[in-house]
Parts: C-alpha cells; structure tokens; sequence
C-alpha cells in the first residue's frame, strides 16, 4: 500500500482526535509511523492501525474504515483539486474513477494497487458501482463515496447487497444521492 494512504489516515486522525491519539495508535499497533507518500508498504501495517483504532474507539473495524474514506476525502480535495473542478456533482465525479483519476494516481505514485471499479448508469437515480480489489476495503470505498458527496452539498445513501467479505466475487454498491439535481 502507498505511503500516501498512511499520511492521509496520520492526517485524519490528527485533525479530529489529536497528535496523541496517533501515537497511541502507532505505540499499539507497533509501527515506526515513518511514511512517505510514494513509498510501499504492507497492506498489515493499515490492518494493524484500524485494528488499534477499533479497540481505542470500541468500534468495528469497518466503522473505522469507512470513518477514514469520509475523513480522507476532503484532505484528497485539497491537495487534489483538479480532480473535483471539473464536477457540479457527486455521480459525475465518481464516473471518473477508473478513466481519469485512477492513471494519474499510477503516474503520481508509482505501483499503486488501485481498485477497479464497473459502473451501471442506466438509471439516472441510482449509480451502481462494482467495486473489486484484492484488499477487500470496501468499507473505505463508501466512505470516499459518503465525503465526496459532502465535497459537492449532496449526501449519499449506499445500498451494499454484495460484498466481498460475504463470499461475492465482487462487492455491488447502489448509490443515491440526495441535495441536488441528477445528472446525466
């Protein structure tokens, strides 16, 4: 996993809980803490900080996960802006994934391991996404989803009738969203 993911979730839990919290979570989860954003680093060391966050917090692991992807979305905006620009709206900008911001996630961090995602459009209320990704971090998905819906004023709803971690080949989100207009 890249570097970048760390800095983010450092970041995070900084901003809403404090520097401390983030060295309890590195003191509990035995990690040095020391990441850079285009370095690599086992997918165990994320697992190990969610799973000290989950006891810190007495939470589910995915609780926290999801926590991360709402709370990694606008640190993502600012230091992405180009990526939302372009967009009026949340479903647009998701559309986008695989076709835009993913390539430039590979050139910007070299070996990343994005997911890859199938879109069904055909409905103009609902947005299916068909998320697959060897780390199973679907939870993170709908948290990104959840924050770029607050990025653009509009909330999401998130139906998750397949999931990977229930033995589906593949984890099937069906989005709505809510505060403005369809789009296309």
């Amino acid at each position: 996993m890249k570097g970048i993911v760390f800095n983010l979730l450092e970041e995070a839990v900084i901003q809403q809980f404090g520097e401390e919290t983030w060295e309890r979570l590195l003191d509990a989860s035995k990690l040095d803490g020391v990441y850079t954003s285009i370095g690599s680093y086992p997918d165990e060391h994320l697992l190990r900080l969610v799973e000290a966050a989950s006891a810190a917090l007495n939470l589910p692991p995915n609780a926290v996960v999801r926590w991360f992807g709402v709370s990694a979305l606008p640190l993502l905006a600012r230091k992405y802006p180009t990526f939302f620009e372009k967009h009026q709206s949340t479903r647009p900008f998701l559309l986008t994934l695989n076709g835009i911001i993913h390539p430039e996630v590979r050139k910007l961090y070299p070996g990343a391991d994005v997911p890859d995602f199938e879109f069904d459009i055909s409905s103009p209320d609902v947005l299916v996404m068909v998320y697959r990704s060897k780390r199973r971090l679907c939870a993170f998905a709908e948290g990104l989803i959840e924050g770029a819906a607050v990025q653009f004023g509009e909330t999401a709803t998130i139906g998750h009738p397949q999931c990977l971690h229930r033995g589906d080949s593949a984890c099937r989100l069906e989005i709505r969203f809510f505060g403005r207009p369809p789009q296309p």
